[in-house]
Order: structure tokens, then C-alpha cells, then sequence
């Protein structure tokens, strides 16, 4: 499990407003890419409609999907290109991880969230950047990363209350302010053999399970017996036995075994919905005993333990089933094998060459009031479909030659 859970007090981190740092450290991001994440190219497409945008001086939101850890450095593409600096909201935790990443993030332009709970501070401040008109704002209405580049997981409504709140007072503070919102797509293409680029990854975890290494059995099919492999030994752990179902049912299933319980003990009762929410919700609700230290040794040991079952359970929600179908992409072969690997060591070997493609989308005008009549958010369903849509065009793209 990453360290993602920081039991202390929360505070929040603003971050530094000087212009220089974003446009120094964003120059460096191309080689940082390339050495990092595989990330031997670029390209950007649609930056004149958020140019046009910034020229009108709307007030902007910017929404990309969030697919891989390198995602907020692509858009540094995006602000050398334009020679704008943006704000990002991200996790605390990350802030937590050194005082050098801390320096390096605040001085890029990000400041903190508390995911764990209420941050209406960081809401505050995200608002009022937003409402000015100061910088771009970045915001990943998925809220996590999914590793999954060919599905776009439940949008967070806290996006769609954040962007109606800074439209309403753009609108009192500016006769005719508009804040605008650009969904933006990030779509990664593998380059290499794929087949060469993988296979130590599932000779290593063959031999975790003492099996012999499956040299010669096709690609998809060794996948397969890995994954329903690891899945059966979680099932056993938390079920009691294999179940025969098809994959999706399975996964769901599982998903319940662990989170039901907590919503029982935590929640009074089961969630349905998102279950990035549910996991959320009980985090929430165990969390604030734990930061105040209020516990015995076997309490906390206890929800530790709670707590890594609703991270194993947002792991196995971000498995797409359709990616264990007859004919999966390079991408999601990489992106599955990169799955197995990380939840098995909590790290991800390096795999290259990678061509990221950015895509800024149409501007969205954000209305300040919501229809209260409409079943699903408008905002929040136009920005889904815009996503869906423009990942849908860049998967049928051809990446340049090597």
C-alpha cells in the first residue's frame, strides 16, 4: 500500500505565487519526462482554444483525466507552450514525502487538498484563484490515479461546486466575468515491443507464485492465468473460496467483501455509488481518532489493517474488465502488467519509448446555478462526454514515427 494516509494534523500548503519558479522548473520537465517516465515525446493539440480563452481573460478550470503519476508534468507542456504558469490542487500527502518534493511542488504552483475529508480551506483558496482570474486552475475530477487511459472513472461533484462558486463571485466582481472550463486529455501510446517489455515483469510474478515461467504461451493468455490467479488468492483470503463468475461480477464481489463490513461498522450500512466515494467515507470516519492519537496499539493496528483493505479494493475497482477481452492495445497490456507489478511491490519498473498526446478541449461556460430539474448535473455530464470523446479520437491516433 502507498503511503498515502498521513496520520498528523492536517495543514494546509499554500502554494508560492512567484511566476519565476513555474517557468524555470516547467523548462526542465521535457528531460525530467524522458528520464522518469519514458516519456521520449510530446505533443500538444487545441492550445489555441485555451489561448483564446486566456485572452478574453475569462477565469479557467482545466480537467484532465488521470491516468499515470506523470499526468500534472505533462501539462507543463502546456504553460511552456503558452508561458503560463497554472495553479494544481493535489493530495497532502504528497507534500508529506520530503521537504525537497515539498519545495519543488509548492514552487510549481501546487498547494494541498485534504482527501481524507472536509478542506474548506483549500476549497477557499481554489475559489477565490479561480473567481480573479489569477492563474489557471488544474483540477483531476477522477481524484486518483487509475492507470487505465482507456476509461474515465467517476468525476468528483466537487468540481462542478467548486467552478459554480467561483462563477458567482467572477460575476460580482467583473460585469460579464465568465469562468470557463477546458476538459483537457491525456492519452499515452507505447512505442516499443511490447511483448519484450513485459515479460520480465510476469516471469517475476510466475515465480512469486512458484510456478514455472510460460515462455512460449502467448501474451494475453499468461496475463490472464496471472490475474485470475491473484485474484483467486485474494477471493480465498476474503471469501472463503474461488468464485465462478465472469470477471466484472468477480471484481465487484470482491469489492463488496471488503468495504461492506467497514460500511457496516463505520457508515451504519451499506454505500452504493462510486467506489472511490465509499472508500473516502470510511477513511473519513476512522481517520480522526487516529490523528489525535486517541487509540490502544491494538485499535490502531486494527484500522491499519481496515485501511489496507479499502485501498486493496480501490486497486481492484481500477482493473477495467474489457481490458481481458480478445484484442487489448499495447497501452492496456502495459497498463494491466504495470497493475500487477504495483499492487505486488508498490513500485512500477520503467517501461519506454512513451508518446504523450495533450489535448485541450473546448471551453465549457460555467453557469453559476445548477438546473435543479436535469437527473444528473449538466456540468458535470457535458465534461464526462467531452473527455470521453476526445480520449475516443486520440486512441485512433497515429502517434509520429520513431
Amino acid at each position: 500500500m502507498h503511503n498515502i494516509i498521513i496520520t498528523k494534523p492536517y495543514r494546509f500548503v499554500p502554494p508560492a505565487r512567484s511566476g519565476f519558479w513555474p517557468r524555470l522548473l516547467w523548462r526542465v520537465l521535457p528531460r525530467y519526462l524522458n528520464r522518469s517516465h519514458g516519456a521520449e515525446s510530446l505533443e500538444s493539440l487545441g492550445a489555441d482554444r485555451l489561448k483564446a480563452s486566456l485572452d478574453a481573460r475569462h477565469a479557467i478550470v482545466l480537467t484532465p483525466n488521470h491516468c499515470r503519476p506523470c499526468d500534472p508534468f505533462i501539462l507543463g507542456l502546456l504553460s511552456n507552450q503558452l508561458a503560463q504558469p497554472v495553479y494544481l490542487m493535489a493530495s497532502w500527502h504528497l507534500f508529506q514525502q520530503g521537504r525537497i518534493q515539498a519545495w519543488l511542488l509548492r514552487h510549481m504552483g501546487v498547494f494541498s487538498v485534504y482527501r481524507e475529508g472536509m478542506d474548506r480551506e483549500s476549497l477557499k483558496f481554489a475559489i477565490q484563484v479561480v473567481a480573479d482570474a489569477e492563474r489557471p486552475l488544474v483540477l483531476f475530477p477522477e481524484g486518483v490515479i487509475t492507470r487505465a487511459n482507456d476509461r474515465l472513472n467517476h468525476l468528483m461533484e466537487g468540481t462542478a461546486f467548486l467552478a459554480r462558486n467561483a462563477a458567482k463571485q467572477r460575476a460580482a466582481k467583473v460585469p460579464g466575468g465568465r469562468v470557463v472550463i477546458h476538459p483537457i486529455a491525456i492519452r499515452y501510446f507505447f512505442r516499443g515491443n511490447i511483448e519484450a517489455a513485459v515479460t520480465p515483469v510476469l516471469e517475476e510474478i510466475e515465480r512469486r507464485l512458484t510456478w514455472r515461467t510460460r515462455q512460449h504461451t502467448p501474451l494475453l493468455e499468461r496475463m490472464t492465468r496471472i490475474g485470475n490467479a491473484l485474484l483467486t488468492l485474494k477471493e480465498i483470503e476474503y471469501l472463503g473460496r474461488q468464485q465462478t463468475l465472469e470477471i466484472g461480477p468477480r471484481l465487484k464481489a470482491l469489492i463488496d467483501a471488503l468495504l461492506v463490513p467497514l460500511e457496516k461498522e463505520w457508515l451504519k450500512g451499506k454505500h452504493d455509488g462510486d467506489v472511490v466515494a465509499r472508500v473516502k467515507s470510511i477513511r473519513a470516519a476512522m481517520l480522526p481518532e487516529m490523528i489525535a492519537g486517541e487509540l490502544t496499539e491494538v485499535e490502531r493496528v486494527r484500522r491499519w489493517e481496515q485501511i489496507a483493505d479499502t485501498y486493496l479494493a480501490q486497486q481492484v475497482h481500477f482493473y477495467p474488465p474489457e481490458y481481458f477481452g480478445s484484442h487489448p492495445s499495447p497501452e492496456q497490456l502495459l497498463e494491466t502488467v504495470e497493475r500487477f507489478e504495483e499492487d505486488l511491490t508498490d513500485t512500477v519498473r520503467l517501461h519506454r519509448p512513451i508518446h504523450a498526446v495533450l489535448q485541450v478541449g473546448e471551453a465549457i461556460t460555467v453557469d453559476p446555478v445548477r438546473d435543479r430539474h436535469a437527473e444528473t448535473d449538466p456540468l458535470m455530464a457535458r465534461l464526462r462526454t467531452d473527455l470521453e470523446t476526445m480520449l475516443g479520437q486520440l486512441k485512433e491516433r497515429k502517434p509520429p514515427p520513431l
